[in-house]
């Protein structure tokens, strides 16, 4: 049977200024950054769709039949002032539902939420992802810090699996390629929560793949990124990545027992 999926995020617009002697000019341009996860995905029991962040700021559901729609929803570097702060509250001061409690509210009645790493992920550069404290944390098997939770690792470094009969492990055999970053987080002291892979010792030990329950949904954390910067270009085309996200997905939309 197939699954439907909604990525929200993993986009962004960069505007340049370029000088050349006397005179200047500008460009713009806009990048997606999920396409390994969906050349991945591609024909498989998944059916992604993908909701770019600035579509998100509209489009994303504002009520509970919109969300069920989907068997799992990820959220990836996108902050939580484009669910916030739609135009109908930044431009017209008018009330509209808060999708942050919305998304609690679907994954308490099973829904599966995934947060993936980046720099608009968990609290993010500088802390401005701002998803501490919010209700979308409340459902994560991790917490976020209150300030900067970069971990920068540009020598690169190595997941280390922690729970290799875990189903989101099924098939990932021998070492995998480099990453480069991660966000840091807090587990939760929790029986239903288990960290499945995570960073060596040498490089803080932090975790990496964190999965765990939230009413009668399943939730989890990948707090490095789903492609690059910080996933390398040989993870992204490693033939262990498509698996990689297969699995997670499947446990995510597995219904408990």
């Amino acid at each position: 049977m197939t699954k439907k999926i909604l990525l929200v995020g993993e986009s962004w617009v960069s505007s340049a200024t370029h000088y050349k002697g006397f005179d200047q000019f500008g460009s713009v341009t806009f990048h997606l950054g999920a396409e390994p996860l969906v050349k991945a995905l591609a024909g498989s029991a998944f059916e992604l769709t993908y909701m770019p962040a600035h579509e998100a700021v509209e489009k994303f559901p504002f009520e509970m039949t919109g969300l069920d729609a989907y068997d799992a929803i990820i959220l990836s570097d996108i902050g939580a002032n484009s669910l916030l702060l739609p135009p109908d509250v930044w431009l017209h001061s008018r009330t509209v539902p808060n999708r942050l409690k919305l998304l609690k509210a679907w994954v308490e009645k099973g829904g599966g939420l995934l947060m993936v790493g980046g720099y608009f992920s968990f609290q993010g550069i500088d802390g401005k992802a701002r998803w501490r404290r919010t209700p979308v944390e409340d459902t994560l098997p991790v917490t976020c810090l209150p300030y900067d939770d970069r971990v920068e690792i540009p020598e690169g470094t190595v997941a280390e699996v922690v729970k290799p009969e875990h189903p989101t492990m099924q098939g990932l055999e021998g070492a995998w390629p480099v990453l480069l970053g991660v966000n840091e987080v807090e587990v939760r002291d929790r029986a239903d929560v288990e960290i499945v892979a995570r960073l060596p010792e040498d490089q803080g030990g932090h975790p990496l793949l964190v999965v765990g329950t939230h009413g009668t949904g399943r939730t989890a954390a990948w707090t490095s990124d789903i492609g690059p910067h910080w996933l390398s270009p040989a993870f992204c085309e490693w033939e262990g990545y498509g698996r990689l996200w297969k699995n997670i997905l499947g446990w995510l939309t597995e219904k408990q027992a």
